[in-house]
């Protein structure tokens, strides 16, 4: 084999034919990287998905360019290792953005949300105070952990219950929204203690999102057309 040099024709086409079919096997679903647009789609024909989602058959790749042009949208191939290879008419822009967008919130679900900080003093007035234990109830809506922090200036150091004091009070106008998870403590000048949402905040969190997740597709096709494609 290597007096004829096969193997420098073999190995290059063994690596190529992959790159679509893998990616395919993953969920069904391409990573970014590997969807080609427009132009970059060099078969013949595909199998054709109109910007309504409705079946189109199989067109020649030039007339669904063509068509893709005539709409304001982008020919975007969706399954390459079909045959032929399934494209459907979409704002190319929009679906990334969507997709990175997905890719982020798992991404924040796997991690349990972000820590966010409030900040206040023990000397605090009491509609400050319900505007700051609003903004930690919309944090733990949200799936994030909170961390409630008190800052002590000089000699109120001397009377830290009244830190103490203020973390109860936040507590009690959150109640039913989180769980401790570090209950409070000094940390130099600063007492601060962690909460966590509660599962059934998470629950209902999720399960309103669901029904917006579904609907996006809907919407994104009712939106006006991009006044020009935006492929790679």
């Amino acid at each position: 084999m290597n007096l004829y040099g096969t193997m420098r024709f073999v190995v290059p086409l063994e690596r190529n034919i992959p790159q679509h079919g893998a990616a395919g096997a993953e969920g069904g679903q391409l990573a970014d990287k590997d969807l080609r647009i427009n132009e970059q789609i060099r078969v013949r024909e595909v199998r054709l998905i109109d910007e309504k989602g409705e079946q189109r058959g199989i067109v020649p790749t030039l007339e669904a360019i063509k068509l893709a042009k005539e709409l304001g949208v982008d020919l975007v191939e969706v399954a390459p290792q079909s045959i032929p290879p399934v494209c459907k008419l979409l704002n190319y822009g929009k679906f990334k953005f969507e997709q990175e967008k997905k890719i982020k919130d798992s991404r924040k679900k796997a991690k349990g949300g972000e820590l966010k900080e409030i900040r206040m003093q023990p000397k605090i007035a009491e509609h400050d105070l319900d505007f700051k234990a609003k903004h930690v109830r919309g944090f733990l809506e949200e799936g994030n952990k909170v961390k409630v922090t008190i800052r002590f200036r000089g000699r109120e150091l001397a009377h830290t219950e009244r830190g103490e004091d203020v973390l109860k009070a936040v507590l009690a106008r959150i109640e039913g929204y989180y769980v401790m998870e570090k209950t409070p403590s000094m940390e130099g000048r600063f007492m601060s203690m962690v909460l966590s949402p509660k599962a059934s905040i998470i629950k209902a969190k999720n399960a309103e999102e669901a029904p917006a997740a579904a609907e996006a597709p809907a919407q994104a096709k009712e939106a006006p057309a991009a006044a020009a494609p935006t492929g790679l």
